[in-house]
């Protein structure tokens, strides 16, 4: 049936378009034809757009497919559309007509580039999988060598020897110290710039060391080197580094926070350059269709 509609509305729009002498009524439903098709990619433009939208804001990597999908098919039949209204302006448009179709046409060129780069961006997120790194895994190997350091100092707390008081001061130094490139790594995350980028991972370096030598003069302290708390920080912190290196590889494809940018930015404009052009042409449209009744009006004699 649809293979049918299809075929017939071609066979109507021929007829109409070849004919020399159209009827009112057939003048008419060749204007309303090219409203309607106006009106269908006016709406293709805003589900696209809109699609676009909750690929972006989406939290898992199956939403983003989706509604990338989504957008992806509601764009096609934006193109599809614009061909279609092509193939009835060439045999049927003002001259302003057509260059309103160009002008969309340009736009949509651009409006389709931005899409077809936001959308690969969009279904990687990869900010969101550092987060969920950051606040999972990432968190639970620090706080398991929080754990075992704390353990150690409350173990020492209870002598008042010179190596006690040099494991509580050390231990506490390498606890703070992980706490502070704890609190580095959400905001490397949602940090747009590589230069600020740098300059938090070159604090979180800084803070790197720290721990380590601190952990380094833990082990050296007579009676330390084979305890069990101690080697669980040591293991534990070496766990979340190597969570932290692939954080930080995520938060540097910053695919997330670029393709928000280019959404409330690049797409935004050319979307509504898009829909500009739209609603000129369908007012061009009525008015073209207005003039010409009227040059056909005949003129009267008294």
């Amino acid at each position: 049936m649809a293979v049918g509609a299809t075929l017939f509305g071609i066979v109507f729009v021929v007829v109409l378009t070849t004919s020399k002498n159209q009827s009112p009524a057939a003048r008419l439903a060749l204007k309303d034809r090219k409203v309607e098709i106006v009106n269908g990619m006016r709406t293709a433009l805003a589900a696209a757009s809109d699609a676009e939208k909750s690929a972006v804001m989406a939290t898992t990597d199956q939403d983003s497919q989706t509604f990338a999908n989504q957008a992806r098919t509601a764009t096609k039949a934006l193109q599809q559309g614009r061909e279609q209204l092509s193939g009835l302006l060439d045999t049927s448009g003002s001259p302003r007509e057509k260059e309103l179709l160009a002008e969309f046409s340009k736009s949509f060129v651009d409006f389709e580039r931005i899409d077809r780069d936001l959308l690969a961006l969009a279904v990687q997120n990869t900010n969101l999988k550092a987060y969920q790194l950051a606040f999972g895994p990432a968190s639970e190997a620090l706080q398991a060598a929080d754990e075992a350091l704390a353990h150690l100092v409350t173990r020492s707390s209870e002598s008042n020897s010179a190596d006690d008081k040099k494991i509580i001061l050390l231990a506490d130094d390498a606890r703070i110290s992980t706490l502070r490139i704890q609190t580095l790594l959400p905001p490397h995350i949602a940090e747009e710039s590589d230069q600020k980028m740098d300059e938090l991972e070159a604090r979180m370096t800084r803070e790197d060391l720290a721990i380590r030598k601190s952990l380094a003069g833990l082990a050296a302290i007579r009676g330390l080197a084979a305890d069990k708390d101690l080697a669980t920080a040591v293991a534990r912190y070496e766990q979340f580094t190597e969570i932290r290196s692939q954080i930080l590889k995520l938060s540097r494809e910053n695919t997330n926070v670029r393709s928000l940018t280019i959404s409330l930015n690049e797409k935004r404009r050319a979307m509504l350059l898009c829909q500009d052009a739209l609603t000129g042409l369908q007012q061009e449209i009525e008015a073209a269709f207005i003039r010409d009744e009227r040059r056909r009006a005949p003129v009267s004699t008294r």
